[in-house]
């Protein structure tokens, strides 16, 4: 049970960072918000964020695997990094916002999360940007 809280706790910390992050980038344009949202989930996943901003989408997911947090986070995480993908698309850098995509596709489909199910925890971001 106590490992259930912590868990909880953390994915609420971390729907907070990214819902901030995100609108900043999408309603006001602030495209420096995006490493903070990028730093949100490698910190969801226990990883240092350049690195793990960096691997190549199986990579992560291996990555995950051996961390043993993959499969508990893995929609929260494929959600944030597909949301990350579309902001890096808006700023006009498209080669991140594929690798984010990609990192996302991975995600999901290693541990069976939803492409198309935005996470209950989320649903306030996606309201904030008209989803």
């Amino acid at each position: 049970m106590l490992q259930h809280d912590y868990l909880l706790e953390i994915i609420g910390k971390f729907v907070e960072c990214v819902t901030v992050a995100l609108l900043g980038v999408f309603k006001d344009g602030d495209f420096s918000r995006i490493p903070d949202a990028e730093q949100a989930v490698a910190d969801l996943l226990d990883l240092d964020a350049e690195t793990a901003m960096a691997l190549a989408p199986q990579s992560l997911v291996t990555m995950m695997s051996l961390s043993g947090v993959g499969e508990s986070v893995a929609g929260y995480a494929a959600y944030a990094l597909s949301k990350v993908g579309d902001a890096y698309e808006l700023a006009g850098d498209e080669s991140r916002a594929e690798l984010r995509r990609s990192q996302a596709k991975a995600i999901s489909a290693a541990f069976g999360a939803d492409d198309n199910e935005i996470p209950e925890e989320f649903e306030a971001l996606a309201d904030g940007l008209g989803e």
